[in-house]
C-alpha cells in the first residue's frame, strides 16, 4: 500500500448506531441528492481499491487508511478488478460533466464508484467514509445508494486567530483536517494583531523577537480582575508556514493570511516604534535612522480591546508594509490576501500635524478618507502582484478600494452595501451565529468567553444570501465563514470546545442547498453521530443538552419528558431534589414521568455525559404546581 496520508480523518471511527435509516446517510453537510436503494456493498478484505490516476493517489491512500483503521484490513490496489471481483473505484472519468467541486457516489452490491476530479473526488470520499457503519463481523455493510453532490458556495471558510493565544503547527494541521472533513475550503489565518505578531519576516527580525512576546494576559473577562503574568509567545517560521500551506493544499484548502492594517498594529509598533502615529511627533524619520522617540521599549499589549496605536501613513510605513507583503506573498499562493482594516482608531490621526497635512495634500475630507487612501494604496501594490485584497467591512468607510472583496462581520449590512456596489462579498456576521468565540448557551456553566449567546441552531438558521439583494447582486455573495477570536481561548481543548458543533452548522449552510436543510434531521440524527465520532477521535466539543428538554417553566401536576441523548453513546442523568446531577444520579429512562405535589415546585435538572466523560452544561426545567 502507498504511504498513508496523515490526518485526523484516520480517527473518525464508526459507531454501532448506523446512519443507514437517515435520509442523508449520516453525511454532513447534507448532499444535494441522496437516493437510498435496496441492499448493501459488503466491504471486506477481498475487495480491491482501483485508482490508477496519479492525481488521485493521496485521496485513495486516505480512504485505504480509513478502512484499515475501521475494518482492520487494508485493501489491495491492483490496476483493475478481475471478473467477479468486488471493487471500490475512484475515477475522474466523466467528472467534466459535474459542477465544480462536485462528485457522484454510486454504491451497489458489486461496486462503489466515486467520480470526481481533484477536490470533487476528495469530497466524494469524505462522504463515503461518513456513511460507513460500524464493522459487522468481518465486513462493513455500506448502504446501496446514489449521491449527486456539489457546493452551494465556492468560498467556505473558517478563521483562526493565533495572535491572542498561539497554537502550534501540529494543532493548525489538526484544525485543517477537521475543516476538510466538513468540506470547508478556505483557512483564514489571522497572523498579526495588537497582542502578537506570529509570522517570521526576515527583513524585520524584531517583529518576532519583540512583537511575538506578551508578558501576560488578563484574568477573567475584560477588563479582568488581574494579570496572570504568564508570558505568551510564539511565531511561525517561514519554513513552518510553507509546511502548513502545503499540508492544506493536499486537503484542497486555500490558506489566506491576514496582516492587519492600519489599526491593530501595537505588536508591530512595539518592535518598530517609527511605524506609530501619535501626536507627540509630527515628523517621521528616515528608515535607516536610529529611533529615540518617546515610545522606545514599549511592550506588546497584555489586555484585550481596541488601542489608539495605529500605523502612520508615511512613506516609511508604506515601505515597511510592502517589504512585509513581499515576503508574505512568496509564502502564500492564495489569490486573496486579507489586510484587516477593521476597528482602526482615528484619534492619533486627528491629533497628528503630519496626518492633517497629508489629508490636505491629498484632498481628503477626513480621517475616514485617509484610511481609504491607506487601504487603496496597499490594494494597488497587491494588485501589481496579481493578488486581491479582502478587508473587514470597515473598508467601506471613506470609499471602497476598487477591487476589494468585503468580509461582512458587523451584521449583514456591510455585505449588502458591497454587493450593491458590485463587489464580491464573504458573509461572516457575528449577529447570525458565525462568531464561535461567543457562548453556546446562557448557562453559568459556560467557560469564560467574549459574550453573547450563539448556539449552533443560530448559525444553522442563517442564509448567507440577503433577501434584500436583486438576483444580479446576489451573484456577488461568494460564500460564508465562521470566525474564532482567541482572547478567551487559551488552549487546544477550549478552541475545539468553541468550534464544535458549530463548524458542522457552518458546513451545511456553506455547502447544502437551502431546500435540503432540515434542522430536526441535522440535530437529532446526524449531530449525535458525528459528535460521538469526535469523542472517540479525541476531539473536544460542546456537549449539547438533552434533545426534547426546555428551560421554560411547566405548570401542572404531571409532566412526561421524552428526552434523547444528543451524542450517541452518551447518558442523560437527572435530579429533582435541587442538587447538581452527575454520573451518580439517576439516568433518564424515556419516558420520564414526574409528579409535582399540589402547592409545590420541583426542578428537573439534567446533564449529559459522553462515553469519554465530556459533560454538557446543566439544564433546568422549573415544574410548578402552586395555585395561581
Amino acid at each position: 500500500m502507498k504511504k498513508v496520508i496523515s490526518g485526523l480523518v484516520l480517527a473518525f471511527v464508526t459507531l454501532s448506531v448506523s446512519a443507514q435509516t437517515d435520509a442523508n446517510l449520516g453525511i454532513i453537510p447534507a448532499p444535494v441528492s441522496v437516493e437510498r436503494q435496496s441492499g448493501f456493498f459488503k466491504l471486506d478484505k477481498t475487495v480491491v481499491l482501483v485508482s490508477n490516476e496519479t492525481t488521485n493517489a493521496a485521496t485513495a491512500d486516505m480512504l485505504n487508511a480509513f478502512i484499515t483503521g475501521n475494518g482492520g484490513f487494508a485493501l489491495r490496489t491492483p490496476k483493475s478488478a478481475a471478473n467477479g471481483e468486488r471493487a471500490i473505484l475512484l475515477t475522474s472519468e466523466g467528472a467534466d460533466q459535474l459542477p465544480e467541486e462536485g462528485y457522484l457516489l454510486e454504491v451497489n452490491a458489486k461496486t462503489i464508484k466515486v467520480t470526481g476530479k481533484g477536490a470533487g473526488l476528495f469530497y466524494g470520499v469524505q462522504s463515503l467514509m461518513q456513511m460507513m457503519p460500524e464493522k459487522k463481523g468481518q465486513e462493513i455493510d455500506v448502504p446501496a445508494s446514489k449521491i449527486q453532490d456539489y457546493p452551494r458556495f465556492k468560498y467556505r471558510g473558517m478563521h483562526l486567530d493565533v495572535c491572542r493565544h498561539f497554537f502550534s503547527v501540529a494543532f493548525v494541521k489538526k484544525y485543517i483536517d477537521l475543516m476538510a472533513a466538513y468540506k470547508l475550503n478556505n483557512f483564514h489565518w489571522h497572523l498579526t494583531d495588537d497582542q502578537g505578531w506570529r509570522i517570521e519576516i526576515k527583513k524585520y527580525p524584531k517583529l518576532t523577537s519583540v512583537g511575538s512576546v506578551r508578558a501576560g494576559s488578563v484574568i477573567g473577562h475584560h477588563p479582568g480582575v488581574a494579570a496572570d503574568n504568564m508570558p505568551v509567545k510564539g511565531y511561525y517560521t517561514q519554513a513552518e508556514v510553507k509546511e502548513v500551506v502545503a499540508y492544506a493544499a493536499r486537503k484542497f484548502i486555500n490558506v489566506i493570511p491576514e496582516i492587519e492594517m492600519p489599526g491593530h498594529a501595537s505588536a508591530a509598533i512595539a518592535a518598530y516604534p517609527q511605524l506609530s502615529c501619535f501626536p507627540e511627533r509630527d515628523t517621521y524619520i528616515d528608515p535607516k535612522a536610529p529611533w529615540s522617540g518617546p515610545r522606545k521599549g514599549k511592550q506588546v499589549q497584555q489586555t484585550w480591546g481596541v488601542f489608539d496605536d495605529v500605523f502612520v501613513p508615511s512613506e516609511y510605513t508604506f515601505g515597511f508594509i510592502q517589504d512585509v507583503l513581499d515576503e508574505v506573498l512568496v509564502l502564500f499562493p492564495s489569490k486573496y490576501i486579507h489586510i484587516g482594516g477593521d476597528e482602526s482608531p482615528k484619534e492619533y490621526w486627528k491629533q497628528s500635524a503630519f496626518c492633517q497635512q497629508l489629508i490636505k495634500e491629498k484632498g481628503l475630507k477626513d480621517e475616514h478618507e485617509l484610511q481609504s487612501y491607506f487601504i487603496q494604496r496597499i490594494e494597488k501594490y497587491i494588485n501589481t502582484k496579481g493578488r486581491t485584497i479582502i478587508g473587514w467591512d470597515e473598508i467601506l468607510e471613506g470609499g471602497l478600494a476598487p477591487n476589494a472583496t468585503v468580509m461582512s462581520w458587523r451584521g449583514v449590512e456591510g455585505g449588502i452595501a458591497a454587493a450593491k456596489l458590485n463587489h464580491n462579498v464573504i458573509m461572516t456576521p457575528g449577529t447570525n451565529g458565525l462568531y464561535v468565540d461567543h457562548a453556546q448557551s446562557s448557562s453559568p456553566d459556560e467557560p469564560v468567553n467574549i459574550g453573547g449567546n450563539s448556539p449552533y441552531s443560530k448559525a444553522y438558521s442563517y442564509d448567507p444570501v440577503p433577501a434584500e439583494l436583486s438576483d444580479d447582486q446576489k451573484k456577488f455573495i461568494e460564500g460564508v465563514q465562521a470566525n474564532i477570536w482567541t482572547e478567551y481561548v487559551e488552549n487546544d481543548a477550549k478552541l475545539e470546545y468553541q468550534v464544535f458543533p458549530r463548524m458542522m452548522a457552518l458546513s451545511e449552510i456553506a455547502w447544502s442547498p437551502v431546500a435540503r436543510k432540515d434542522f430536526k434531521n441535522f440535530s437529532e440524527e446526524r449531530i449525535p453521530l458525528h459528535l460521538a465520532r469526535l469523542d472517540k477521535a479525541g476531539v473536544n466539543f460542546w456537549v449539547p443538552t438533552p434533545l426534547g428538554q426546555s428551560d421554560k417553566q411547566i405548570d401542572g401536576e404531571e409532566s412526561t419528558f421524552t428526552l434523547k441523548a444528543p451524542v450517541n453513546g452518551s447518558t442523560v442523568y437527572y435530579t429533582l431534589d435541587g442538587t447538581r446531577p452527575s454520573e451518580v444520579s439517576n439516568s433518564v429512562k424515556a419516558p420520564l414521568k414526574v409528579t409535582v405535589p399540589k402547592g409545590k415546585k420541583l426542578e428537573l435538572k439534567t446533564i449529559v455525559i459522553t462515553s469519554t466523560g465530556k459533560r454538557s452544561v446543566v439544564t433546568s426545567t422549573p415544574l410548578n404546581n402552586e395555585a395561581k
